[in-house]
């Protein structure tokens, strides 16, 4: 039985049996420009696109030469093949949240960061939504399972030596807070990425980029601001080499957009920031490109 998934209000829904689903359909929930996914398809389509589902018969389109292997209840094909092999070649993601739940979660953590203190908490409840606001090609249902706890000692241990430097009055001490600042931000990066899962399984994704690696991104990105529109491209250069540093999975991550897009996009972002009113709307157009640039390829596939 093929299981379904829709995209509404920002967040996946799902799965439903061939069944209930169609029952959706017929029903208006799901309807032809609402974005679905189902167990053999590379990524997300409209459903207007899948062929006999929208004003078709009642019984579910054809099947592929030998049929499609059975899924067990935990989302996984039996016979040795996971979702994201029967997948194959894989898609690009895609991101929507509405404009006013990102309004009230931003604002709440916002005054959460104001007052320091809740911050590992904040941080983690507004990466859980938007993670679950992300759709990728064969990983349905993605979330995050970190605990704020598991970053409280990093953050009440940074503020610590922050203090302790500051009172001594010795200004390379100061200095060397922006390393350790730099090897925080490289040990976050890892916690978020062994933590993604879906359908509320861990993914067993890793990163493997090494910290010396992350400190000469970070400053090649600081130098090539001096030549205002360098660091575009040394941006995109640094997201690809954090793509290609995720393991654990079938398919390799790919960013594909280019330092120009990403130049004259950030420039409309900045516009559009600061007549406050649109961030929303801009925010959103950004995280939209910068999913849909990111794609799931075969290993050795990559351009």
């Amino acid at each position: 039985m093929a299981s379904w998934f829709y995209a509404a209000e920002g967040k996946q829904q799902g799965p439903y049996p061939d069944g209930q689903f169609r029952d959706l359909v017929a029903q208006g929930v799901v309807r032809p420009d609402t974005l679905v996914w189902t167990e053999g398809m590379a990524g997300w389509q409209k459903a207007a696109e899948i062929p006999g589902l929208i004003g078709g018969a009642g019984g579910p389109p054809a099947m592929p030469a030998g049929g499609p292997p059975m899924m067990s209840q935990g989302g996984y094909a039996q016979g040795g093949y996971s979702q994201a092999g029967y997948a194959g070649g894989g898609g690009a993601l895609s991101v929507d949240f509405g404009i006013v739940e990102f309004i009230w979660r931003s604002i709440v953590f916002l005054i959460g960061m104001c007052f320091i203190i809740p911050i590992p908490w904040v941080f983690v409840w507004y990466t859980k939504w938007i993670v679950s606001c992300i759709q990728v090609p064969g990983r349905p249902n993605l979330s995050f399972t970190g605990s704020a706890m598991a970053i409280v000692p990093w953050f009440f241990g940074a503020i610590v030596l922050a203090v302790a430097l500051a009172f001594t009055g010795i200004q390379a001490l100061n200095n060397l807070m922006f390393v350790v600042q730099i090897i925080l931000y490289w040990l976050l990066i890892k916690w978020m990425v062994a933590n993604i899962a879906s359908n509320g399984q861990p993914l067993g994704l890793s990163f493997s980029g090494t910290i010396w690696a992350y400190i000469g991104w970070n400053i090649l990105l600081g130098i090539s601001f001096l030549t205002i529109i360098g660091w575009a491209w040394v941006y995109v250069a640094q997201i690809r080499w954090f793509c290609r540093n995720i393991q654990g999975t079938r398919r390799a991550v790919v960013f594909k957009g280019s330092g120009l897009q990403m130049l004259w996009r950030s420039i409309v972002a900045f516009i559009g920031f600061s007549f406050i009113i649109p961030i929303p709307w801009v925010y959103r157009w950004m995280m939209r490109w910068m999913a849909s640039q990111t794609e799931l390829v075969a290993r050795g596939a990559q351009a």
